[in-house]
């Protein structure tokens, strides 16, 4: 058994693993047909090698973080031997991972948490804000050996700071005597389950749960018999949805060390489960890992065919693995009402989304971008609406005769609920099932709308050509009141006109003469929709074919980097996918992506960390579909501050963050443009 023997060992110095294994070999391999003839997992499953992380060393136990995971590796070839296993001492990188999961190149997670003693695995908190991580049992960086003369380890937690992660500590329920190890914390109760061969437990390694109150924790509780033998039961992983998955060397299997998995999210718990083929084999399969819709994951394994001694590997399937476990489902009765009258409102029209930790609803196809105009001169802002109802798709579902409609959410999300009916304002509720059990009722109310939707489209005369980020000002000639809004990617925009008056429709945008339509809602109900097509014409016949100009920069304002760091952050990865959108709906666009640091650090380091920022970026468009000879990456490192934070001024940390920046320069664009033939003639495609 390789990975008890190396990755393993260092801590788990018993006898008994091997022993045991001899005994059980010939056992498990004649079991292992017949718990796959049980179909306990007959679903399709793709199972690839993740070769860009992979060495001829051990890579284990990847968790998932921010754009990517994080997972340990003993691939250091610099750093300091353990000679008891014959490695490097283990230490966390980070790799990003691609639209098909698979991770690029790794780069070191954090110099505060890697040492010179082991780490990992390692486990966060649902906001990446807090993280569990197993460490050598050390204080200031020097090991602490037990009554034995053994060193063993302990689970520690750290907390993400300015610059890298900070206040590590360890747990209280650790002790110099046994060793505590793979931390798995579940958010939605605040449960850590890990592994230990503390006293009183049912064999080698056990896996115990302990619960966070407030600043304290409880003692751990074994989770008893049905999960743990009398071998080892090591490398829990618990899933959002109350499915627990870990890895035995006791439970009937395929050898070695297999995966299994539990449902422990009721009162009454299920039967542990292997995982079965292709997952598992004669080998040692472990550091199980699943994404909450039970499609997607990765493990790692010593098998043949592999890159080297521990390798780790990532999977698809065709249907959820967890799809008959999920019990954490909970029904939902949604009330629309006429807030005037709170009389119930039949036939409303109702879209879910679930929402993602930085308020966005999730899917970059449910926005539009917009460009506007920066501080600087040639500085574009690039942004993110919420399209409107019809770009959303199919409505899921509609009120009935009683206002009301059903339907299934999940337990510990975030969700926006968008409710539409004609002759009603939309109604937009943000709502979350955190802490929620039972049925949730969940009433809407409805605002009588007292106004006609504005439908428009700025277009340039004569040519098949809208106008995107144009300025649109809206007078209404009653009062002389004027909105102003901008039409989106496609050239449209929408407003709610009050009723009873005539409205001038101004249009405006650089490089076209101004455009000016009229429309009137003095006859117009609140059901109706009114069209408006504002007409522009080019200054210049080049206009055409730069829908955005040459030469403009634009800045993705929230595409920022940790202090030190050239992974992006998870949410500054949907701008990043704007950008993809964009750079598709303009093919001929070709762009350089310079990235920018703050000046904290010596100047070459900065360029190099701006260097490998921008190639970071620009490696997650060619990820997603951009051709690599579209992009060039450049980095200019502190050279080019937004604000005043120089080595001489002391800022806080978002002035510093404001720096931290990526910018989109537009070389080149040369987009087709189609010419409108009037008086019945045919249309076709010209070029200016």
């Amino acid at each position: 058994m390789q990975i008890i023997r190396k990755a393993l060992a260092f801590w788990m110095w018993f006898p008994l693993v091997f022993s045991l294994q001899a005994q059980q070999q010939s056992s498990k391999s004649k079991s292992a047909d017949k718990l796959y003839e049980k179909g306990e997992l007959s679903r399709k499953v793709r199972i690839r090698n993740t070769s860009r992380i992979n060495t001829d060393k051990l890579e284990f136990s990847p968790v998932f973080y921010e754009n990517g995971i994080v997972y340990v590796s003993s691939r250091h070839k610099s750093g300091p031997i353990d000679k008891k296993i014959g490695e490097s001492f283990f230490e966390l990188y980070y790799a990003e991972t691609d639209m098909d999961g698979m991770p690029g190149d790794p780069q070191n997670f954090s110099l505060q948490i890697n040492s010179q003693v082991h780490e990992g695995p390692v486990s966060f908190d649902r906001f990446a804000d807090v993280m569990y991580f197993t460490r050598s049992n050390s204080k200031r960086g020097i090991t602490k050996a037990n009554s034995s003369g053994k060193v063993g380890l302990k689970i520690y937690e750290a907390k993400r700071g300015t610059y890298d992660w900070q206040d590590v500590k360890e747990l209280p329920f650790n002790s110099d005597e046994y060793s505590c190890v793979h931390p798995s914390f579940s958010s939605p109760d605040n449960t850590l389950y890990f592994a230990s061969n503390m006293p009183g437990g049912y064999g080698g390694y056990d896996l115990y749960m302990v619960e966070k109150k407030a600043d304290t924790w409880s003692k751990p509780i074994n989770l008893g018999p049905e999960i743990n033998s009398s071998a080892n039961e090591v490398f829990p992983f618990i899933h959002e949805s109350g499915t627990l998955f870990f890895s035995s060397d006791g439970h009937q299997g395929y050898g070695g060390l297999d995966m299994f998995k539990i449902d422990i999210s009721d009162q009454t718990w299920g039967k542990v489960v292997n995982l079965g083929l292709p997952f598992n084999s004669p080998k040692d399969d472990l550091g199980f890992i699943l994404n909450p819709e039970g499609t997607r994951g990765y493990f790692s394994s010593n098998r043949s065919g592999g890159l080297g001694e521990d390798d780790i590997y990532h999977f698809d399937a065709d249907q959820s693995i967890i799809k008959t476990d999920i019990n954490r489902s909970l029904n939902a009765l949604l009330i629309a009402y006429d807030q005037k009258t709170d009389a119930l409102v039949e036939g409303a029209s109702v879209r879910i989304f679930e929402r993602a930790a930085d308020g966005f609803i999730e899917g970059n196809d449910l926005y539009d971008i917009q460009l506007l105009p920066g501080a600087e001169t040639g500085e574009l802002v690039m942004k993110l609406v919420r399209k409107n109802e019809e770009e959303l798709g199919d409505p899921i579902l509609f009120t009935n005769s009683s206002g009301e409609a059903s339907q299934i959410v999940h337990a510990n999300k975030n969700y926006m609920i968008l409710v539409s009916k004609e002759g009603y304002e939309s109604s937009e509720l943000l709502y979350s099932t955190i802490g929620e059990e039972g049925l949730q009722t969940i009433r809407v109310p409805l605002k009588p709308k007292n106004c006609a939707t504005l439908m428009g489209v700025v277009s340039v005369e004569k040519f098949k050509t809208r106008v995107p980020n144009a300025l649109v000002r809206i007078v209404n000639e009653c009062n002389d009141a004027e909105d102003v809004i901008r039409t989106n990617s496609k050239g449209e925009f929408e407003f709610c006109l009050p009723l009873g008056c005539d409205y001038s429709i101004h249009a405006e945008k650089e490089g076209y003469t101004n455009g000016l339509s009229k429309v009137s809602t003095v006859s117009s109900s609140s059901s109706q929709k009114v069209e408006v097509n504002v007409m522009l014409n080019p200054i210049a016949d080049n206009i055409l074919k730069e829908p955005i100009k040459e030469g403009s920069i634009i800045v993705l304002e929230n595409i920022y980097y940790d202090f030190n760091k050239s992974a992006i952050r998870k949410g500054a990865a949907r701008e990043l996918g704007a950008l993809v959108g964009l750079m598709k709906q303009y093919p001929s666009m070709e762009i350089e992506l310079v990235a920018h640091t703050d000046w904290r650090g010596s100047e070459e380091y900065n360029l190099q960390l701006s260097l490998r920022r921008a190639e970071s970026a620009k490696n997650y468009l060619v990820r997603n579909g951009i051709a690599a000879n579209r992009i060039k990456a450049f980095g200019y490192g502190e050279s080019q501050p937004r604000n005043n934070c120089t080595d001489a001024v002391d800022c806080t940390e978002e002035e510093y963050q404001y720096n931290r920046r990526t910018e989109v320069k537009v070389t080149k664009i040369d987009e087709p443009v189609k010419v409108q033939y009037q008086d019945g003639k045919p249309n076709e495609d010209g070029r200016m």
